[in-house]
């Protein structure tokens, strides 16, 4: 059930029109990488070895399908506020890693032509659709929402931070970790897996701050439809795992261990909102 919806907390069309963009170049994303990892030399932007790094860019674009579906069709921005910064980040950091690595792309093929416009258009648009999003979100509840408690909150805002320092460590100096990381990588696989891990951290920061359930449900749903194509690519591609590194089982332990973790806070959080009564909204903020 959904409360009153206040008229200065509504998703702008130019943020509606933007997903309707980049929807498609998502769904191809994944068909390229997460069905067809094996054939990236032909068919990507550069080729991706081993194809479970493929696969692992994959699942962030699945992910970032449910993000962006949601952001579609949603009435209210705070619903999904919190999930543009983090895209912001991620395609600015794959950016970056385009131009340094620029030798390693295929260049004149469709998928290189298309990755660059995205990645050198895309963080522009996202930041323009944040500035004139951002001071729609009142701060208020929703009907039937719930607010997280300070220790939840704390602990998968930590979880998140703790990726993102690897994820920015990778990124920064990818030779300070790829010769110890969970699956052989180079520099620029390296860089984008790194851009990859910052983006629950991005997300799970703001948990610090805001205590709506409502404000992280739509992401956190996103998180873990990523979470899972993860788990089902180390099923697929378990021979791409270094398994001999202690990294390797750590890496897969973590995954687990996150999925669970996730899942289980996000069924809580939903138990607990269904169970809640109707927010008191302000009148300022009635249509």
């Amino acid at each position: 059930m959904s409360g009153p919806t206040a008229p200065h907390d509504r998703v702008r069309p130019f943020t509606r029109v933007l997903a309707v963009v980049i929807l498609p170049f998502l769904a191809a994303a994944v068909a390229l990488l997460y069905l067809l990892p094996d054939s990236t030399d032909a068919t990507f932007a550069w080729t991706i070895q081993p194809p479970f790094t493929a696969m692992f860019l994959g699942s962030a674009y699945v992910g970032g399908i449910v993000f962006f579906a949601h952001a579609l069709r949603t009435e209210r921005w705070h619903r999904v506020k919190y999930g543009f910064p983090a895209v912001l980040v991620f395609a600015a950091l794959l950016a970056v890693a385009t131009f340094l690595h620029f030798d390693r792309f295929h260049f004149g093929h469709i998928s290189f032509i298309t990755w660059v416009t995205l990645y050198l258009t895309t963080p522009v648009l996202v930041l323009v659709a944040m500035l004139l999003n951002w001071r729609a979100d009142p701060g208020t509840l929703d009907a039937h929402d719930y607010a997280i408690r300070r220790g939840p909150r704390l602990a998968i805002a930590i979880v998140g931070i703790v990726a993102s320092a690897f994820g920015l460590v990778l990124f920064i100096d990818p030779p300070a970790l790829i010769e110890v990381w969970a699956w052989p990588l180079t520099p620029l696989t390296g860089r984008v897996v790194g851009a990859i891990l910052t983006l629950p951290g991005v997300v799970n920061v703001w948990l610090l701050v805001d205590e709506r359930w409502s404000a992280f449900r739509w992401i956190f749903q996103a998180e873990l439809v990523s979470l899972l194509a993860i788990a089902v690519a180390i099923a697929v591609r378990a021979g791409d795992i270094a398994w001999q590194r202690p990294a390797g089982p750590v890496f897969v332990a973590g995954i687990g261990l996150s999925l669970v973790a996730f899942g289980v806070f996000y069924v809580y959080c939903e138990r607990r909102s269904a169970a809640a009564g109707p927010a008191v909204v302000p009148s300022a903020v009635r249509e």
